[in-house]
């Protein structure tokens, strides 16, 4: 089988290596990967940034989905021909995140799905709904996984509250359609008219463009009447996260979930204990909250954003794409 293994940081690039492919045994299964997607942390981890990750000969890729061709004798919850969307990391079942899951996850700590099989144990599997295409599937396990997390975690959204979204990445993108799915009110930043005008067929409510209102949290402040939004999705980091905080009402919600605005930023805890905001760093889900999400897009017959999709020998240009201002949505891999 083919598979793409990391040199090891930027210099080293990455190589497509010929492997025996995998049976399985016991409690695994043998995946064929039909379409795997990239995340924001790939292109950290391919560059050899990602703290305390060593890649030299790693598969990447945490997000993968595709169908059963193998099963060992002692799987139960799958069989051969079935299609599945593959949890980022395999022991979260159910539950608080634990260290021992986040030891095990793919594309990061164990080989990932950037390769035409994968060995996977029956336990981090979610089926896949004929609804939702293995690019879909494939979308699913860390961003959107995230996204709903932030907004189902500890104080779950309600209808006709207020969400505060981002940016345009896929985490901001699934937030956006989760919210609207859950009947509240979203308002979303972005950077370009074109992106808002994608953002409103989203079903989005309000834009903000914050190259043009760099004080976007007095926007937000204006557009809520002066009390602010009940939820904020941060993706920001150290260069938003100060700007959230005073775009949240008295008693709101931060789910933190990114730094792609920078790392560092001062943040004045006056601010958070003046306000009585909750400030929870997002850490994915579950498996059981992914089979929630799941059924849910099933259900309201949502899809994936998908910006753009790469076969697999072309697997350097997605990783480039990963990196486009222009971009919207999820670059993929398709896998045959």
């Amino acid at each position: 089988m083919r598979a793409v293994k990391l040199g090891g940081g930027q210099a080293g690039g990455m190589n497509v290596v010929e492997l025996a492919e995998p049976s399985a045994a016991g409690r695994a299964v043998v995946v064929r990967v039909r379409a795997a997607s990239l995340n924001f942390r790939d292109a950290m981890i391919a560059a050899g940034h990602y703290p305390g990750i060593s890649v030299a000969g790693l598969v990447p890729l945490s997000d993968g989905a595709g169908e059963i061709v193998g099963v060992g004798d002692d799987v139960t919850r799958f069989k051969s021909g079935d299609r599945v969307t593959i949890s980022c990391m395999p022991r979260w079942v159910s539950g608080p995140l634990e260290q021992r899951y986040a030891l095990e996850q793919y594309g990061v700590t164990i080989d990932g799905m950037l390769a035409d099989y994968v060995v996977v144990d029956e336990e981090g599997l979610i089926a896949l709904p004929e609804a939702l295409s293995f690019e879909d599937g494939a979308c699913l396990p860390c961003a959107a996984l995230t996204a709903w997390t932030a907004l189902t975690d500890s104080r779950p959204l309600l209808p006709g509250q207020s969400v505060l979204t981002l940016g345009t990445g896929s985490v901001s993108l699934f937030a956006a359609q989760f919210a609207k799915m859950f009947g509240a009110r979203v308002i979303a930043t972005t950077s370009t008219a074109q992106k808002g005008q994608r953002l409103k067929a989203l079903g989005v409510d309000e834009i903000i463009n914050y190259r043009e209102t760099p004080n976007w949290e007095k926007a937000v402040l204006d557009l809520t009447d002066g009390t602010g939004v009940d939820r904020v999705v941060e993706v920001g980091g150290g260069n938003t996260i100060g700007k959230s905080v005073a775009a949240t009402r008295l008693g709101g919600y931060i789910g933190l979930i990114g730094f792609v605005a920078g790392f560092g930023g001062a943040l004045d805890p006056l601010s958070i204990i003046t306000g009585n905001v909750t400030l929870a760093g997002v850490g994915m889900g579950s498996r059981l909250d992914l089979e929630a999400l799941v059924a849910a897009m099933a259900a309201h017959s949502s899809h994936a954003v998908i910006d753009s999709a790469f076969d697999f020998e072309d697997h350097a240009a997605a990783y480039a794409r990963l990196a486009a201002s222009d971009r919207f949505g999820k670059t993929v891999i398709t896998l045959g």
